[in-house]
């Protein structure tokens, strides 16, 4: 069973930056591709980005494309979501999400159905 665990969650100006960064409790990422997703009132889970095992392989949502930038340091055991140029509508509770594999991402990896384990999330709330 592979907890996770998000951090960096908080209120920021429209325009300002965000980081979050997501943990496993009590075992390593070995062999596991990560995603972000983000849920706001009212609305369904979306996805917002992925991340192979590797981290040479990137996958995002059209709304956040240029301005998110997923990662991870497998040797910290940590995945990061940098949120830069943040606008009022990115506000959502934001989840961390984890499903085993090595290969390159792709739009299969935006379904959240496929990922086995998820984080408790992380609030984010963007002020105009």
């Amino acid at each position: 069973q592979v907890q996770l665990v998000e951090s960096g969650g908080g209120l920021v100006q429209a325009g300002g930056s965000l980081r979050l960064a997501c943990a496993p409790s009590g075992r390593t990422f070995s062999g596991y591709t990560m995603g972000w997703f983000r849920q706001a009132p009212g609305k369904e889970r979306e996805f917002v980005a992925t991340i192979n095992w590797s981290g040479d392989s990137t996958y995002y949502a059209d709304s956040v494309k240029g301005r998110f930038t997923i990662s991870r340091d497998n040797a910290e055991n940590t995945v990061y979501l940098q949120m830069n140029s943040l606008k009022p509508e990115d506000t959502a509770v934001y989840y961390c999400a984890a499903r085993r594999g090595y290969a390159s991402v792709n739009y299969y990896d935006t379904q959240p159905g496929k990922y086995n384990y998820w984080g408790q999330g992380a609030q984010v709330t963007v002020s105009s």
